[in-house]
């Protein structure tokens, strides 16, 4: 297999090579046209670029696939965002007339990013992530996924890994796009359960009885967490992490558990007891409630979110298939059929998949003809296509295909449907 080491210096060399002859043009363009439901939806969305030197262009839009491929051959962005689409093209912002010129719609996107858990993972902090802490993007997709379809009737999420420590979910139902702010901000705070900063102590705080929301979202938590908590990071295996746990707890049961852990070092037979102290002081109580060990798995679990990412109609947010300049690895969709084995440090980078393409084929001759007898653009198409099959991207644009045939199949039941009503009419 080639290497995939990965050398910051070489994007300069290989961005080119990758939107000329790897990028997903057509797939790309056929997602954000959402079937041609507008004469300008696609021409009117903000794409944003941050090209070399962190030189950052906003306000970029296009009028067909064919532009856009031009323009990112042409200014071989090291980073693409995507935003709104609005009234006017925005590349025409500044010429219409000042408070004209807004955001229409846009996904409902979620950003959720591993720094935001650096409070309760012990593996790695900041940009770092590994295989141990990358759980915790797995149960954020579960519990998010269940959430957004079974209890807002949403069907097509886009899920993608951002090339580096987190993941992003674009919600392209109809109805999603179409939200206000204030109907953005009520699903994210529906999904939000993580409250308060650094300084707050236990940021978890259940009400008795527990909401069906919560309880869904526990079943999934309580799958990872004895291995993701207890044995891979390891909560209840040191003073400095038990006490980080202990301090989420009620005097009395605290008490019981330091005297406990002094002669019990075994950290399974720890969470264990904190749930037999917890439950015992929860059947004995007339208040009811009291769900600290709950609290606690949700704490250490439950997603974070990046709530304002969510609530804006015109906020930015990194594109699938952007590279990211940092690792080099490509933002890919995420297959949900393959959650649990899905692997971060898996995803190609653009070295891999450069190198990949490098490699000679055995119907290279056999090309040069067809390229004569074809319209340039349909020759160019076809060879992009044979040319991201032969390499490590083409698993993930098949998701992304897949995902593109569901919307269409969606699109044209809801076309008949209206038809067999106005029949009826």
């Amino acid at each position: 297999m080639p290497t995939s080491d990965y050398d910051s210096a070489c994007l300069p060399d290989l961005l080119p090579l990758y939107y000329r002859r790897l990028f997903p043009f057509s797939q790309y363009f056929r997602w954000l046209s959402y079937g041609g439901v507008s004469k300008n939806y696609f021409q009117n969305r903000e794409f944003s670029f941050t090209l070399k030197d962190d030189i950052y262009v906003r306000y970029q839009s296009f009028s067909s696939q064919n532009e856009l491929e031009k323009e990112m051959q042409k200014m071989v962005p090291y980073k693409i965002d995507i935003g709104a689409v609005y009234s006017h093209r925005p590349s025409q912002h500044n010429t219409v007339k000042s408070g004209t010129f807004q955001a229409l719609e846009k996904e409902l996107v979620f950003d959720i990013d591993m720094t935001d858990y650096d409070d309760v993972r012990r593996c790695c902090s900041a940009a770092d992530i590994c295989s141990k802490c990358w759980t915790l993007m797995t149960i954020a997709i579960r519990i998010l996924d269940r959430a957004l379809r079974e209890d807002f009737g949403f069907h097509h999420l886009l899920w993608v890994y951002s090339g580096r420590r987190g993941v992003h979910c674009w919600v392209c139902d109809d109805a999603a796009r179409k939200l206000s702010v204030a109907a953005r901000s009520a699903v994210a705070e529906y999904l939000s359960l993580v409250k308060g900063g650094e300084e707050t102590l236990r940021k978890v705080v259940l009400s008795d009885p527990i909401h069906p929301f919560i309880s869904r979202s526990l079943s999934v938590v309580e799958h990872y967490f004895p291995q993701y908590a207890i044995v891979d990071q390891d909560i209840l295996g040191n003073k400095e992490s038990v006490d980080k746990v202990l301090a989420l707890l009620p005097e009395d049961i605290k008490k019981d558990l330091i005297e406990y852990y002094q002669n019990h070092k075994e950290p399974m037979k720890r969470w264990d007891r904190l749930r037999q102290l917890v439950d015992h002081k929860k059947s004995s109580s007339k208040k009811g409630g009291q769900y600290y060990d709950k609290e606690i798995m949700l704490q250490y679990c439950y997603p974070r979110l990046d709530v304002n990412v969510s609530k804006g109609v015109n906020h930015l947010l990194k594109s699938p298939f952007s590279v990211h300049p940092k690792t080099g690895r490509i933002s890919v969709p995420i297959d949900l059929k393959e959650l649990d084995t899905f692997d971060p440090f898996e995803v190609p980078t653009i070295s891999l998949i450069c190198e990949e393409l490098e490699k000679p084929r055995a119907d290279e001759a056999e090309d040069e003809d067809v390229k004569d007898k074809e319209n340039e653009q349909e020759a160019a198409e076809r060879r992009r296509i044979r040319d991201y099959k032969r390499t490590s991207l083409a698993k993930y644009v098949k998701v992304l295909d897949r995902f593109l045939d569901s919307m269409a199949r969606s699109r044209k039941g809801e076309m008949l449907k209206k038809s067999d009503l106005q029949k009826d009419f």
